[in-house]
């Protein structure tokens, strides 16, 4: 099997705890099914998400984020084959933004949307070495 790592930057259309919730449970259940793991950072004004799996699940499963009219600005800021995966186990872990994270100014201006890829790896790859229980949710 081919892995690949996807990650996108987007703003939230209307943030609501309840409507996550519902979009986790959804996307644990597909990502099961399609053998894609990742992580799902989120706050009021940003998602940060990595997809990994099998290339044509992972490109299927960013179609439908692509799609989703809850994500506004959608940005993909790496797609790149991956030795191994960095949340294996979890169909789609979640925490909130941590405060080392763009500040809500970073947003504003756009600079999530500009982030390299290696910057953007570097996001998932500092909170998977964190213990789950200081990571949040």
């Amino acid at each position: 099997m081919s892995l690949i790592q996807l990650i996108y930057v987007s703003r939230p259309l209307g943030y609501d705890p309840q409507q996550l919730a519902d979009i986790l449970t959804v996307a644990r259940a597909r990502n099961a099914a399609a053998d894609v793991t990742g992580m799902l950072v989120s706050r009021w004004d940003l998602f940060v998400q990595l997809l990994e799996g099998p290339r044509q699940a992972v490109e299927e499963t960013f179609v439908r984020i692509r799609r989703d009219i809850r994500h506004v600005e959608v940005t993909l800021l790496r797609l790149e084959p991956a030795e191994a995966r960095l949340f294996p186990g979890w169909e789609m872990r979640d925490d909130a933004v941590p405060s080392w994270l763009w500040s809500r100014a970073d947003v504003l201006a756009g600079k999530h949307r500009e982030a390299s890829p290696e910057e953007a790896l570097g996001i998932f790859v500092r909170i998977a070495k964190e213990p789950r229980d200081s990571a949040g949710g």
